[in-house]
């Protein structure tokens, strides 16, 4: 595949190389929420999905941390009751 997002987001990983893994994956996840327009972020995880092998590790890392987490029923807020009268 030739996206421009994994290029990119696979560039942005080189520039965090230096750091510890983990910190690396939130910075690189932290840098495209910023600065990403959502579709690109939506390109970016529907690569990942299709071809997980084309992203550097820490990009790799970074898409786990941008897919949003299914919401679980005991987290998600009760819904008002209406009153009748």
């Amino acid at each position: 595949m030739d996206s421009p997002q994994v290029r990119l987001a696979n560039e942005i990983a080189v520039q965090f190389g230096h750091q510890r893994p983990e910190r690396a994956a939130a910075a690189i996840a932290a840098h495209i929420r910023q600065f990403w327009d959502p579709r690109m972020r939506a390109d970016l995880l529907a690569q990942a999905a299709a071809a997980p092998d084309e992203l550097d590790p820490l990009a790799l890392a970074a898409v786990a941390l941008l897919r949003p987490e299914p919401a679980r029923p005991e987290t998600v807020p009760p819904r008002p009751r209406r009153r009748s009268g």
